[in-house]
């Protein structure tokens, strides 16, 4: 399992994420991060260790791009744009059935279900309840379901995933928020991977703060066996 290289200066690095690599782990699991690291080691002969902030994160289910910065001013800068919302974020999903209209906004609030690694929609009033924005549209479709491009607004745990699943149109393989269909190789349950994908990121350079940067990952491999029409371009999001 490995990585490819999106975009790289001496300041931040995009890559894309394979799934079902997680982002972060401590040592002794495979990580993005260590891959990363080592990465910048052997390009960079550096002796010493390599410095990389992590700005967001990917779930491990999850492919596509995720931008690291390798000095600390570049890092504190780019944690403001994602803690502010200026980072434009655009997914691809496969889901199950067909959505009706084809474009439009879903509003929720959700709350992370305590000691457990999922959320759940909860009534607007509830205590630790966020509220979660998500614009989509329809790319294509066939017989067994159909290709989303997905718009987050806010950024709220599996809050893609949930959306989806609870208006009846749960991401391929994502057995947590209901699909009964299966994504990728038979594999154990925490190798498992979904047809979720963080197609593109735009973001402002962190130290040329004017320069906007967009970064593209590629579908993996797998999602040929979707057998469904995949665009070449992507609009819901400038």
């Amino acid at each position: 399992m490995t990585f490819t290289v999106l975009y790289e200066d001496f300041h931040c690095l995009a890559v894309a994420k394979p799934a079902p690599l997680m982002t972060q782990a401590p040592p002794e699991v495979p990580s993005l991060e260590a891959m990363v690291k080592a990465y910048l080691k052997e390009k960079y002969q550096k002796p010493a260790g390599v410095y990389l902030g992590i700005p967001h994160r990917l779930d491990r289910p999850v492919s596509g791009v995720v931008v690291f910065a390798r000095n600390t001013k570049a890092a504190q800068r780019l944690a403001v744009q994602f803690q502010e919302h200026q980072v434009r974020k655009v997914y691809w999903a496969y889901v199950s059935g067909c959505l009706t209209p084809d474009a439009g906004t879903w509003v929720d609030t959700l709350r992370k279900v305590p000691d457990e690694a999922r959320a759940e929609v909860v009534p607007t009033e509830t205590p630790g309840g966020k509220e979660a924005i998500l614009d989509y549209r329809v790319l294509s479709t066939n017989e067994s379901g159909s290709l989303i491009e997905l718009a987050p607004r806010t950024g709220r745990m599996h809050q893609l995933r949930i959306q989806a699943a609870t208006r009846g149109y749960p991401v391929w393989g994502d057995a947590l928020y209901g699909s009964m269909e299966t994504f990728g190789p038979p594999v154990e349950s925490r190798e498992r991977i979904i047809a979720l994908h963080a197609r593109r990121l735009t973001f402002y350079h962190p130290i040329r703060r004017e320069e906007a940067i967009v970064v593209t990952a590629d579908l993996p491999d797998v999602w040929q066996s979707l057998g469904i029409a995949i665009p070449q371009e992507t609009s819901l999001v400038e």
